[in-house]
This record gives C-alpha cells, structure tokens and sequence, in this order.
C-alpha cells in the first residue's frame, strides 16, 4: 500500500470523522452518557477524540522550524497505514491506555457541543494540512504518548484510525446489557 497523499488523508479525516460524530448524534440522550463493560461511555469517546484532536491541530498551526527544534526530525521514513495500526494494536494488547490530559473527567458534557468541536478541529486540521508539503509530512516529527516519536503522515494515519476505533468501541457498546 502507498502512503496517503494530502488529498487522501484530509478526506480521510473528514469522512471518519463525520461517521463518528454523525453515529454519536443519533445515539439517544439517556444512553449517550451510559458506560457499559468497562469501556467510556460514546459521550467519553468523544471528548477522548477532542483531547487527542486538539494538539495535533495544533502542531499543524505551529512554524516548523519550532517542531524541528523541539522534536527533530525524522531519521527514517514514514511507515504504511497498516504498519502504523499493528503498532497501535500491539501497544495496546501490551496494556497501553490513554493517560494523563487525554483522559475524559466526570464533568458532564454536551454531546452536541463535543462532536461540533470534533468536526471544527477536523475542518481545522484539514485546512491547515494545505500549508505542508508531501516532504515535510515524512521529515517532521511529533511525540506520541503510547506510539513514540511519529511523523507528521504517521500522525494523521493515526487520526485517522483513531476515530475508527473509537467508533468501533461505541458500536460494540451499544447494545450490550448494564
């Protein structure tokens, strides 16, 4: 499999997360804010989703020669899509969970409002990845706190997967019993 282009990956983004935020929309009120088999309830997934969106936006605003002084740069070349979800998989099976500023409080939350900013962030990222070069996508890099140093295109893919895991988790949630 190719590496995503710019093109790609921003329909990519939008589309996964269109589908998440349009499939938490339509999730009654009363059950929105349920949690069941130990997993975060759909509206915990999304402010998981907002947490993990927001800095990536974010890095994508910021000059890069302030990522490079910061992070570096790359010292191998991007890995494939699937190449970066068989990381994130084994991570996780080896026990890795969100942390720290990524974890969603107890405060309750308006779904309506967490899955609007969802798809501003989204848009944002989106219009900002107009700004990158393909070269740059491979030659900056950014921290991740379960996956290590990624770059840029890594970073997305993840975004990108991300949502779809979440998704999936929602999903396989939904009707299980209390």
């Amino acid at each position: 499999m190719r590496a995503m282009n710019k093109s790609e990956l921003q329909q990519n983004l939008l589309k996964q997360y269109a589908e998440f935020t349009d499939y938490i929309n339509s999730i009654p009120p009363e059950e929105v804010s349920i949690s069941r088999n130990g997993k975060w309830s759909p509206a915990k997934q999304a402010d998981h989703l907002v947490r993990s969106v927001a800095p990536v936006r974010l890095a994508f605003t910021i000059p890069f020669f302030l990522l490079k002084i910061f992070f570096g740069t790359a010292n191998r070349p991007s890995r494939k899509y699937d190449e970066l979800v068989t990381k994130y998989h084994a991570k996780l099976q080896a026990g890795g969970s969100a942390s720290g500023r990524f974890v969603p409080d107890n405060k309750p939350v308006s779904v309506l409002k967490l899955t609007a900013e969802l798809n501003r962030l989204i848009k944002s990222l989106c219009q900002e990845l107009n700004s990158c070069t393909e070269e740059e996508l491979d030659k900056m890099i950014l921290p991740h706190p379960l996956l290590g140093r990624l770059t840029l295109r890594e970073m997305l893919y993840f975004t990108i997967y991300h949502a779809q895991h979440h998704h999936l988790q929602v999903i396989a949630n939904k009707t299980s019993p209390v």
